[in-house]
């Protein structure tokens, strides 16, 4: 994939829709192509580009990674949770290093834009003073260091391999000399860390991403910070699949209008209030939810105060 920006080569602002994406790109397919004298090489870029914004999938799948500020984006077929990370979706795998898991929450609103979130989470990092060794260390004798012991169980085809702690050490295949008298044979000392990243537009309820070496040190290596998703209402917005939910709260003179104004993650909304108020039937605005596929659901509720 060129790393040129598709828009700039159709000539194209990202906010444009896809039809004058689409005649941008038969106007620049005319003027570069072969046939006409052109040069093949800018008109392949120019079909590129158009294979990639003319579909709304696909661009949709671009416009989040060009925003993913942690990666290449390679990857996983244009999920846009997964690309943020560019093949670093959290899976199950053996490591010697665990990962750090915390949970944040995210709004409605936030997950509909896809906003800047920033986080302070708690993080071990190595200790300084002893350069993370946790002080000086006998090596067990007995283990020579392993932490276990490996025995071979059965005969034949039917070999078993059983790993045992080791009794002197408890596992861990040494003992403190002297303990580093800053972290107390930790080799850790556990500080309040800041990051900001920019959220997948439609990130969802319980969905994970990872954040490589952002996590806890651990025997000489630093492992993932790995994040799970809590979607959230916000500003009486909420999250059903693609489709945008917002809960409006009307007062007996404002249903005796004919239009009320109704907010937007994109700007205000006027729309046009039925003749039968009926509070169990939600209002529908198509396309105005998530990517532009979903719709958007306006539930209304009465508010009245009653006199004593």
């Amino acid at each position: 994939m060129s790393n040129e920006n598709f828009y700039t080569i159709l000539g194209v602002s990202e906010n444009a829709t896809q039809d004058e994406i689409k005649k941008a790109y038969r106007k620049k397919a005319i003027e570069y192509h072969p046939d006409k004298g052109g040069s093949e090489e800018q008109f392949k870029k120019i079909s590129e580009a158009y294979d990639n914004l003319g579909d709304e999938n696909k661009r949709r799948d671009y416009d989040n990674k060009r925003n993913n500020p942690f990666a290449d984006f390679g990857g996983f077929g244009g999920n846009p949770f997964e690309d943020f990370f560019g093949n670093q979706f959290y899976r199950q795998r053996k490591r010697t290093v665990p990962d750090k898991v915390i949970d944040i929450n995210v709004g409605a609103i936030e997950s509909f834009k896809g906003s800047e979130k920033t986080i302070t989470y708690q993080r071990k990092h190595s200790c300084k003073m002893c350069n993370g060794t946790g002080g000086e260390k006998n090596i067990c004798s007995d283990c020579s260091g392993n932490g276990f012991f490996e025995t071979r169980i059965g005969t034949g085809l039917f070999v078993q391999l059983v790993r045992q702690p080791c009794q002197k050490c408890s596992g861990n295949g040494f003992s403190f000399k002297s303990r580093c008298i800053t972290c107390n044979g930790e080799s850790t000392i556990t500080q309040m860390e800041t990051i900001s990243f920019k959220l997948p537009v439609g990130v969802d309820n319980g969905q994970f991403f990872k954040l490589q070496g952002n996590g806890d040190y651990h025997q000489g290596i630093y492992g993932n910070l790995v994040i799970k998703i809590n979607l959230v209402s916000e500003n009486n917005f909420e999250k059903s699949e693609n489709d945008l939910i917002y809960n409006s709260y009307l007062t007996i003179k404002e249903i005796q209008k004919d239009t009320i104004d109704i907010p937007h993650p994109d700007g205000m909304l006027n729309i046009k209030l039925p003749n039968e108020f009926d509070t169990s039937k939600p209002l529908r605005i198509k396309s105005k939810g998530y990517y532009g596929q979903g719709d958007m659901y306006v539930k209304l509720f009465i508010k009245i105060k009653r006199n004593p």
